[in-house]
């Protein structure tokens, strides 16, 4: 069986001490667990779309959880496409200073069983360069897997509720960029999807895959702004267990975790 620890969206910053405490608790619990592998999902920073600053502090403090990381990029992190950032569109100094700080913003592992992909939201649907260089990644991965089982992360999910759900939303990859994920979902051996940026706690199951949001270690959103998204809205993390051909997912929530109201720090959190 393989252990993994899946954390999103600390929004971490040296100038606010705003969600250190939950991150700090949520780092103690984990050394408990000692997962083989750490996926952040993104937004590990509140604002190192805006510079170094951020996102220096917050790979530092990722780097500090239990076992090895592999981080990938949400829009508060390297931008997004223009309809969701359009202040911080992804860009390449947005990517390299990513990299700089926390190196490949994709990813492969294989571990016995298993392969572990790890994706960048931002750059789907944006029309940058990356966009394609990553469909063909993602091609390549999914031929690569032989008969692994395959979970895939990424920042933001596929779609909220299906596949062909039309209207762009600014929750989920752009309707117009989802075809670049075929090869993976479509994949028999896909058993987890796991994203965050939601800032929401649900799972679902379609057939033999588990469809996961992870909590936010940060804030929660007002249930208005997400009409009809099922989920529970407490900070913490996850743990997907892997066994040999199915995941078993469990929160870490350990006492002491604050949920906060985004419009109590919204002035603290967005970028002006």
């Amino acid at each position: 069986m393989i252990t993994l620890l899946q954390v999103s969206d600390a929004h971490l910053s040296p100038r606010s001490p705003l969600f250190r405490g939950n991150f700090e608790r949520v780092a103690r619990a984990a050394a408990e667990v000692a997962p083989d592998l750490v996926v952040a999902t993104g937004d590990l920073s509140l604002d190192g779309a805006g510079g170094d600053a951020d996102l220096e502090f917050a790979a530092a403090a990722h780097r500090g959880l239990p076992g090895r990381l592999m981080a990938l990029p949400g829009n508060h992190d390297v931008g997004s496409e223009a309809r969701l950032s359009a202040r911080q569109p992804v860009d390449d100094a947005r990517l390299a200073r990513w990299r700089r700080h926390l190196g490949a913003d994709r990813a492969v592992l294989d571990l016995p069983g298993w392969r572990i992909v790890g994706l960048n939201s931002e750059v789907m649907g944006s029309g940058h360069a990356e966009e394609a260089a990553q469909a063909a990644f993602i091609a390549e991965a999914a031929a690569g897997a032989g008969e692994r089982r395959i979970a895939l992360f990424l920042h933001k999910p596929p779609f909220l509720a299906t596949l062909d759900e039309a209207a762009w939303n600014p929750w989920s990859v752009a309707p117009e960029a989802r075809g670049a994920l075929a090869p993976l979902l479509d994949h028999p051996g896909l058993r987890l999807v796991a994203s965050g940026h939601i800032h929401l706690h649900h799972e679902v199951r379609r057939g033999p895959v588990l469809h996961a949001w992870a909590p936010a270690l940060s804030f929660y959103c007002d249930p208005a702004d997400q009409p009809g998204m099922a989920g529970s809205r407490g900070p913490g993390a996850l743990i997907h267990r892997l066994h040999a051909d199915h995941v078993e997912t469990i929160t870490l929530a350990p006492p002491g975790l604050e949920p906060v109201l985004i419009e109590a720090v919204r002035d603290q959190t967005y970028p002006r």
